[in-house]
């Protein structure tokens, strides 16, 4: 991670990861922060990761330090196209096509923190740096 990223797009892997203070995914948001990245995730992340046992006064507390992109009417036809582009349809991919479209409209360089390489390069082309998690 020499290069400059400018904004760092969680997916809902991510954010639990946070929430669950996993030290790779620290040490990465150390690294991001150090650069000055901007950390953002979209709205409908928050509604994929809130479950039962989830810590909420944690997870506020991971929201309140990123930028939270909502799903506008404009967003959701822009995401059912990426599906569309990439041959992907269903509930199952909804998310992470909400998820990618947020990604693509961010300054660059993007950098996105995900669990799904596969699906996201096919929903984000090459404009989005994927990293692992």
């Amino acid at each position: 991670m020499n290069e400059h990223v400018e904004t760092v797009v969680l997916d809902s892997q991510g954010v639990s990861a946070w929430i669950n203070q996993d030290r790779k995914l620290l040490a990465m948001l150390q690294i991001f922060h150090a650069m000055g990245s901007d950390l953002v995730v979209s709205a409908n992340t928050i509604v994929e990761v809130v479950h039962a046992r989830v810590n909420l006064p944690r997870l506020q507390w991971v929201l309140s330090r990123v930028k939270v992109e909502p799903v506008t009417e404009q967003a959701a036809k822009a995401s059912a196209e990426l599906l569309k582009s990439a041959g992907l349809h269903g509930h199952k991919y909804a998310v992470d096509a909400t998820v990618a479209e947020a990604a693509l409209r961010q300054p660059g360089p993007v950098a996105m923190l995900t669990s799904d390489i596969d699906d996201m390069a096919k929903l984000c082309g090459g404009r989005v740096r994927l990293i692992g998690i």
